[in-house]
This record gives structure tokens, sequence and C-alpha cells, in this order.
């Protein structure tokens, strides 16, 4: 049930993207970007955007926009993570990575065009909400994207390797690395919604910590997953040194963590009653997840 629902989300914001990207002006950075953002992958972020307008009986249409400046970012940081600056991976969702297919200096420049097309999104005229909301969701977008949320996690995640850092460091590089962008899927929808400031941060911090469930199971999967499944390589973070909450308390404890942390979100949403159904057997799926 919920994999068709995945399934069904990641083709609605797919098309979304293919259209949004036909619209564009051409340039000889069309088809890396296309690449980079459509070539597969679970849009888990967009099913959390839409799921959290359940909370609040938002028609997805309402959404996509979001869904679409989340993914364009989403998939920005894994073209610029991939590098042999950075993590020097070849393989993404099953296929080679951006700079493998085209080149070094093509995929960091369909990378940042990937990041400035999501407050294009955003800001696009046809995205019928009030300016003072599309000013808002910029700012916020700005601050998950930046140097105080994800280009920051990462500088972290690159500094710490080979370090034996502490649980909280570890946590805190992580919940920027990957906890922010979902806070701001949470904070969207809320914000569309016309929710209370309250409400809304409410909503980031259960973004955060959705976000921070989403990077363990990563952690976990880099473990004991397959690369047939996982569609990247796996077992590369021991030998990178990379710091995380596995490679600091091992495997069975981490695990315990994010178990109780899954626990806590889920009490979260109980509050929503069967409208939060979808966003819980999301949660749900994060931390079972094979990919």
């Amino acid at each position: 049930m919920l994999k068709n629902r995945l399934k069904l989300n990641a083709k609605k914001i797919d098309l979304f993207l293919k259209k949004y990207l036909k619209g564009q002006k051409r340039s000889l950075l069309i088809s890396p970007m296309n690449y980079g953002v459509l070539s597969g992958g679970k849009k888990i972020r967009s099913s959390v955007i839409l799921a959290t307008g359940k909370l609040y009986n938002l028609k997805s249409n309402k959404l996509l926009n979001i869904c679409g400046a989340v993914e364009c970012i989403h998939s920005y940081s894994l073209i610029h993570d991939d590098l042999p600056c950075m993590d020097n991976d070849k393989l993404r969702r099953g296929k080679a990575t951006a700079h493998i297919k085209y080149g070094e200096s093509t995929a960091v420049l369909a990378g940042n065009s990937l990041l400035t097309l999501a407050f294009e999104m955003i800001s696009d005229y046809r995205f019928n909400i009030k300016d003072k909301n599309k000013i808002l969701l910029i700012k916020k977008l700005a601050e998950c994207s930046g140097h105080t949320g994800i280009a920051g996690g990462q500088e972290l995640d690159l500094k710490y390797e080979k370090k034996r850092k502490n649980f909280k460091d570890i946590i805190n590089m992580q919940r920027k690395k990957t906890g922010k962008l979902f806070s701001f899927c949470c904070f969207a929808a809320g914000q569309i919604a016309g929710k209370s400031d309250k409400a809304n941060r409410d909503l980031i911090t259960l973004g955060e910590d959705i976000g921070l469930l989403f990077q363990l199971a990563d952690d976990f999967l880099d473990v004991k997953g397959k690369s047939k499944y996982t569609g990247k390589t796996v077992n590369k973070d021991k030998k990178k040194g990379k710091s995380t909450i596995v490679n600091l308390v091992g495997y069975n404890n981490a695990y315990d963590y994010a178990i109780n942390l899954k626990k806590k979100i889920l009490r979260k949403l109980e509050k929503h009653g069967n409208k939060a159904n979808d966003l819980k057997s999301i949660v749900n799926f994060i931390l079972e997840r094979k990919y």
C-alpha cells in the first residue's frame, strides 16, 4: 500500500519537474539537470510534504511547487556531495553519478542551476499563494539549504572524517545535513495551510526529527544494505572514517536510538488522528526500508 503510494507520489512529482524543465529556456545544462533530478529516487521528501498537507486537508496541487523545489535542492546537494572533492562517489540511484556522466565542471554547474531553479519554482506567478508566504518560504528554504543547513552539514561531515567526534556533535551535523530540508518539508505545508507560528515551530522540530531518522537509516544501510537495492556504494562510511553514530557506539546501540526516535515522532503525530496515517506510514517505512 505505502510503496504504491510512494511510487504514485514520485510519478506525480516527476511529471511536474519534467513539465517545468521543459518550459525553461534551452541551455547546455538542461540535460544534466534532468539527469540529476529525474534519475530515479524515492522522492521521499515530497511524500512527507504531501502527507503533512493531509494533516490540514491540503490538496496535492497546492503543494507541487514546494515538492519540486525541495527535490531540486536535494538533487543539487547529491550532485555536489558525489564530486571527487567531496565524497567521490561513482554510483547514485543505480546510475553513474552526474560528474561521471557529464564531467565535473558540468556537474557543478548543473547542481548550481537546480539550486536556483528551486527558488524560481516557489516565486513562480503560477504558484497561487500569498506573496508574503512565498517570501517566507524562500527565506526558510535558503536557511535550510545554505551554511546553516545542508551545505553547513556537509562541511561538518567532511571535516569530521577520521576524527572521533562526540554523540552531540554527530547528531548536530546530521540534523543540518539531512534534517533541515525535512524540517522545511513539514513547515512549508503548515505555512501554506495558515497554521500558527507555534504550530509551525512544532512542524519544524517534527520534520528535523524525521530527517534525522532518515539519515540514521542511511547509515544502517551503508553497513547492512546491498548496492543492488540502495543504488549506491555501500560500506563506505567506515572506509572513509566518517563520523556516524554507528561508528561511535556500534550498530545495535545506534539502532536502539533510532527506534526511540521513531517512537517519539509517532507520539507527536497521535494528536492528528487518522489524518496522520500517511505520515506515520512514511516514518515506519524510513527505518525499515531496504533502499
